[in-house]
């Protein structure tokens, strides 16, 4: 399983993060490491460390530790602290059951309403996708990736959709992030994209349904493998 390095910078705050107040700015720290690997499920979060590296405190640390676990991105365990929730195959399971229910409904939908203007916007997505898996960091391809399906469902016209996609969006970044660590993937994301962006510029729903599903699901598979493989090492580790 070939793997591209993480470029994620060092843990630290931004600009505009350090305008904010610090527990604020120390959660926004900590919840991207999360999403982006930075952190990885089952890490231990040490109040000190952590604050050494964000150049604050313990205390706001402490208080962004449990805004993140009310969130379910970290669990606290009495004995043990906080730490970095596990990826779990249910709740996997939960979140891709719904994205791929919507993703579809999204690209059936797009195929029947996109305008001239969001065909041209999904091309330059498109192209802007290609050139982030054939140069980009993982964060640049995990964007370009949002980037992407945002068009999507902007196409599809269905603001309730976008609602319920927009509450799933941190979870869904997660899994995804994940799934492009793995440079494997490269080729037949591209020609799932284009696939799926063919379909809607042809103004075929059911094609767009279909490709847009196989998308999801292969996805939901390779995932559900690596949990299965991470487990056993665990088990044996143990």
């Amino acid at each position: 399983m070939k793997k591209r390095q993480n470029e994620m910078p060092a843990l630290q705050l931004s600009e505009d993060q350090r305008s904010l107040p610090l527990r604020e700015s120390a959660y926004l720290a900590l919840r991207k490491a999360i999403l982006t690997g930075g952190l990885e499920p089952g890490e231990h979060l040490t109040e000190i460390h952590l604050g050494q590296m964000l150049g604050t405190s313990r205390t706001p640390v402490r208080e962004a530790i449990r805004m993140l676990a009310d969130e379910g991105l970290v669990t606290i365990t009495r004995g043990t602290g906080a730490r970095v929730a596990q990826i779990t195959e249910e709740e996997l399971q939960e979140v891709l059951e719904l994205r791929c229910a919507l993703d579809q409904l999204c690209a059936r939908l797009a195929a029947e309403r996109i305008t001239e203007e969001g065909k041209e916007e999904l091309q330059k997505a498109l192209a802007a996708f290609v050139r982030a898996i054939s140069h980009g960091t993982q964060m640049e391809i995990a964007d370009a990736d949002v980037a992407f399906h945002d068009v999507i469902i902007r196409a599809a016209g269905n603001r309730k959709i976008q609602g319920i996609l927009s509450g799933l969006a941190d979870n869904i970044y997660r899994y995804r992030y994940e799934f492009i660590r793995d440079e494997e993937h490269y080729g037949n994301l591209v020609r799932e994209h284009r696939a799926i962006c063919a379909a809607i510029l042809a103004g075929d729903a059911d094609q767009a349904d279909q490709t847009a599903r196989i998308h999801i699901s292969r996805q939901w598979d390779s995932i559900r493998e690596r949990l299965h493989a991470d487990r056993k090492d665990r088990q044996s580790a143990g």
